[in-house]
């Protein structure tokens, strides 16, 4: 009985953290068994929010030491644009839900608000994918649409795989990032090209290392939970 009520356990936290491994840049983590609630595109007022609440939300995702000398990008009717200007490389952002799998349930969840704060190396690959998809889910084409876009962005060189060194934080205790995990665990998250999750350990009983390989997007994508916030306060235990 204490084993499989374990199995259950490790087997729920492993299939929230797909969900969330979705929304933060990996296509290929699979959908929710759930039915999914929000079968189309609500309107874009829903998924935008008030500038400077949309700012200090963003800041939310990493330290202040980090994310307050940041440049911060918010959402607009346009797509996302600059808010601030920063100063040590790191892009901040509060990422919708259309980040995630197009087969994920959350896809069109306008309530998912996902603070990062990527590094310079990180957003110089990962922020021209948000823009396209924002782009095109902006212009209403369709989720197939949306892939062919990303499919030809790479072709094209437009769009490139993650370099040495890409990683982001998401320590916001006030993210959004599905129904059922709300902000989860503060973790961090590295990106890497397309490669074997078994290389760091990942998925394996006692690694804090969770991977998902992602051949839409390029790359395979790392996510290890930490024990505090962005504010310094603890965080529960997974």
């Amino acid at each position: 009985m204490i084993r499989k009520n374990g199995e259950s356990i490790r087997n729920r936290t492993f299939a929230i953290a797909m969900t969330i491994c979705a929304l933060c840049g990996c296509g290929a983590a699979p959908a929710q068994t759930t039915k999914t609630q929000y079968p189309a595109m609500a309107p874009i007022q829903d998924y935008l929010m008030e500038r400077s609440a949309e700012i200090a939300l963003a800041r939310t995702a990493a330290p202040p030491s980090i994310s307050g000398d940041a440049e911060v990008i918010v959402l607009t009717s346009h797509g996302f644009e600059s808010a601030a200007k920063g100063t040590n490389g790191f892009v901040c952002v509060v990422l919708r839900s259309w980040s995630a799998d197009t087969d994920d349930p959350v896809f069109w969840n306008p309530k998912v608000r996902g603070p990062a704060c990527l590094n310079a190396a990180a957003a110089k690959s990962q922020i021209p994918i948000l823009q396209l998809r924002t782009k095109s889910v902006f212009a209403s084409q369709s989720k197939e649409q949306m892939l062919q876009e990303l499919k030809a962005g790479f072709e094209k060189k437009e769009l490139l795989e993650p370099e040495a060194g890409s990683m982001c934080y998401m320590l916001s205790p006030q993210g959004y990032l599905n129904d059922s995990a709300g902000h989860w665990h503060p973790h961090l998250m590295f990106y890497l090209p397309l490669a074997d999750p078994a290389e760091w350990g990942a998925n394996l009983d006692g690694s804090p290392s969770i991977g998902f390989k992602d051949p839409a997007d390029h790359l395979t994508l790392y996510m290890v939970p930490v024990g505090r916030w962005s504010d310094g306060s603890v965080a529960p235990p997974m």
